[in-house]
């Protein structure tokens, strides 16, 4: 793995991000800031995340193949590697097709989009895959440093990793509310999840992980909420983000969910005390 990302690092969309969290989850001991929600090809909002701190890497989960040529995106990471060498992995994904009007044959512009990345001289161990079912997770250990699942559980995990085998990056991402209040901790889980339980790649990759229908409308089950979303105290949420490094993750991208506004940093730095 040509990036350090260390063991565990954290993923926000770009409105929740800027300088002072950048550098304060650097300082808590986190090895990389992910930035997640579909970033533009001019990477202009992980260059932010560059500049704002030290060593920490910088990743992307993931830029969408259909929204961002492959030519612009890769001279982004050009330009990024100049000015920042070896902190910056561009992860990149086929995105879903409810959110996708031209959304066509996704294997293959997986692979073309890739190819064009070779052609652009992006290095295949500076990129990874959003990547869930067997077929594409192939295909991010084959052509890519690895794979970055999002909206997964340790189950799912362990299943990832018997398919790319050994020696390749693993990074799945992990939702998680501190709160030891299980209803409040649910609501907070099933509000943010409304959306992502509606998009048919999401629910094709939970089903297969042995979760029914049931399971997954109306908002999600207290089963299923429990399992994507960790909650309870920094000691036991350690617990569950761990378990993802049991089952063969290299590193955890975790997301804490709250309310709009709240300050996420005092919950990091707790986290940061509990992880090992």
């Amino acid at each position: 793995m040509a990036v350090e990302l260390g063991r565990f690092g954290v993923w926000h969309g770009p409105q929740h991000w800027g300088p002072e969290l950048a550098a304060g989850l650097e300082r808590a001991g986190y090895g990389a800031l992910w930035l997640g929600a579909s970033p533009d090809a001019c990477l202009r909002d992980a260059e932010v995340l560059l500049a704002s701190t030290k060593s920490v890497a910088v990743g992307t989960s993931i830029v969408n193949m259909w929204k961002s040529p492959a030519a612009d995106v890769a001279a982004s990471y050009h330009r990024l590697e100049e000015e920042h060498p070896g902190r910056f992995l561009l992860g990149v994904g086929i995105g879903h097709p409810e959110r996708t009007g031209e959304y066509t044959s996704p294997y293959a512009t997986i692979v073309g989009y890739l190819d064009e990345l070779d052609d652009a001289k992006v290095p295949a161990d500076r990129r990874a895959l959003a990547a869930l079912g067997p077929k594409v997770l192939q295909v991010a250990g084959s052509r890519t440093a690895g794979a970055l699942p999002y909206l997964t559980t340790p189950e799912h995990t362990r299943e990832a990793r018997r398919t790319l085998g050994g020696g390749v990056l693993l990074a799945p991402e992990q939702k998680v509310v501190l709160e030891t209040d299980v209803e409040i901790a649910r609501t907070t889980g099933r509000d943010y999840l409304a959306s992502y339980l509606r998009l048919s790649n999401y629910r094709s990759n939970l089903k297969r992980l042995g979760f029914t229908e049931n399971d997954l409308d109306d908002g999600g089950s207290d089963k299923l909420l429990d399992a994507l979303v960790l909650h309870g105290s920094a000691v036991e949420i350690a617990e569950g983000l761990n378990a993802h490094l049991e089952a063969g993750a290299d590193h955890v991208a975790v997301q804490q969910l709250g309310r709009e506004g709240i300050d996420l940093l005092p919950g990091y730095e707790a986290l940061a005390t509990v992880l090992q």
